[in-house]
């Protein structure tokens, strides 16, 4: 027989593999949940304590005139609703973040499947794609304010040079010459994260699949559209939708190149909760709205997060 040596007071008993395994998951989902406190008190500190206060707000009328905020109920809600500037302002979010998104999707996949070509420099030339997305969005908005600037600007400059226009354009100070140079300047700032995404996807490609439809006489068209579409499909859904995200969110870069203007040209529906709050003192009212910007951000978002949790 085999003495076993046991310390005075403790019997040992053989635990069985189930036991071990469920012990060592509970202490793996403590560390977890201790590892995400941090992220969760500054999420509950930063948005959704602001958020709640937001909502709370918007059943109240709160303005300069007011000495107290009244209760109200729903009437914030229905006289946005029923006011056509909102209206307005939804209907130009619409254009942005549309025209924004699909020019980002066209130029972000045309730049990735040039960069997967194998040739010189290509390293380098990826490296200053991403120069764009890290630029501060207010920084990138004095550059292309710049750009389309009517005396000096770059882009009057190269135009005039091409004989394309006769005189130099005030592109700022028109409604379609403004929202078309905000749009621009999203598509500028989002073309290296769509480009990553891309070529990603390019990369886990099978070139012989791509090399055997050449063989077939397959052309670049053809190719992309049979092969390389099909496989970048769920590239091509996750951008779409961060991309109609990051175009409901923006604020910055709009306030700074145009502040909403010229006649509310670029005022989506951020800046118009920015005016309602900071111009108008409208309390009650800009937090009615921003309640009614959140909920348009909320179909995409469960969209991407149930992609996300599912793996498609």
């Amino acid at each position: 027989m085999t003495d076993v040596m046991q310390a005075p007071g403790r019997l040992d008993y053989p635990v069985s593999p189930h036991a071990r395994k469920g012990g060592l998951e509970a202490a793996q989902r403590r560390i977890g949940m201790l590892m995400l406190a941090p992220a969760a008190i500054a999420f509950s500190i930063i948005i959704l304590y602001p958020f709640v206060q937001a909502l709370g707000l918007s059943f109240f009328e709160d303005t300069l005139q007011t000495i107290e905020p009244t209760f109200i109920g729903l009437a914030n809600f229905k006289a946005i609703l029923t006011d056509p500037e909102t209206w307005q302002s939804f209907g130009i979010t619409v254009i942005y973040v549309g025209g924004a998104t699909i020019g980002t999707v066209v130029l972000g996949l045309g730049w990735a499947l040039i960069l997967n070509q194998p040739f010189r420099g290509r390293r380098v030339i990826r490296a200053l794609t991403i120069m764009p997305w890290v630029v501060p969005s207010t920084v990138s908005a004095f550059v292309w304010a710049w750009i389309f600037n009517s005396r000096f600007g770059v882009i009057n400059g190269v135009l005039l040079e091409l004989g394309l226009i006769d005189v130099p354009q005030a592109w700022l100070s028109t409604p379609e010459g403004a929202l078309a140079a905000v749009i621009l300047t999203r598509i500028w700032r989002s073309i290296p994260l769509f480009m990553a995404f891309f070529l990603a996807g390019l990369q886990n490609v099978d070139q012989e699949q791509i090399d055997a439809a050449r063989v077939d006489g397959a052309g670049n068209f053809a190719i992309l559209r049979d092969h390389l579409l099909p496989h970048l499909r769920p590239v091509l859904i996750v951008v779409v939708v961060l991309g109609v995200i990051g175009g409901l969110q923006d604020f910055d870069t709009i306030f700074a190149l145009t502040g909403g203007g010229p006649v509310r040209a670029t005022s989506v529906l951020s800046i118009s909760v920015y005016r309602k709050a900071f111009e108008q003192w409208d309390i009650g009212m800009a937090s009615a709205m921003g309640v009614l910007w959140v909920a348009t951000l909320l179909p995409p978002a469960y969209f991407y997060l149930r992609m996300l949790v599912k793996g498609r």
